[in-house]
């Protein structure tokens, strides 16, 4: 879906892209097969989450450190300050996890890559050196 107030790039005659100012950026995001950082995904996909409620939907107990992963990993997640009161009525600015818009592209080309059946960089290189590992072996043998 294209927003009709944003300026779209431009393509010329043989097929190169010409940006224009307020053309989006691509986005870019590692991608993660670790549980914890999809259940994370999921959760803040659904809705903006406190801490408390981000750490019980993922299963840890540290979840500014799971959202400091996800960060190093291409992805914003802004926390906004909301006013709230805690329990003895003392009023508190409590932290709020969201994904911005741009994260939410990043989500969605990550996902169409994995689902296309493109192969994860970590993977390969394990692959490479399992291969490896075997001609060594089968060498020695």
């Amino acid at each position: 879906m294209k927003k009709p107030d944003r300026r779209q790039a431009k393509s010329d005659f043989f097929g190169t892209t010409e940006t224009t100012p307020d053309s989006t950026t691509p986005a870019k995001f590692a991608g993660t097969d670790n549980p914890r950082h999809l259940r994370a995904i999921h959760a803040l996909n659904t809705r903006p989450m406190p801490r408390e409620h981000l750490d019980r939907a993922v299963g840890c107990s540290n979840g500014p450190d799971l959202v400091a992963e996800l960060r190093r990993r291409g992805l914003e997640v802004p926390c906004q300050r909301v006013s709230d009161t805690d329990r003895d009525g003392m009023p508190i600015l409590r932290g709020v996890y969201h994904f911005t818009e741009k994260d939410r592209r990043k989500l969605a080309m990550w996902q169409r890559l994995r689902q296309k059946g493109s192969i994860d960089l970590t993977l390969a290189g394990l692959l490479a050196f399992a291969g490896v590992c075997a001609f060594m072996l089968i060498g020695v043998l």
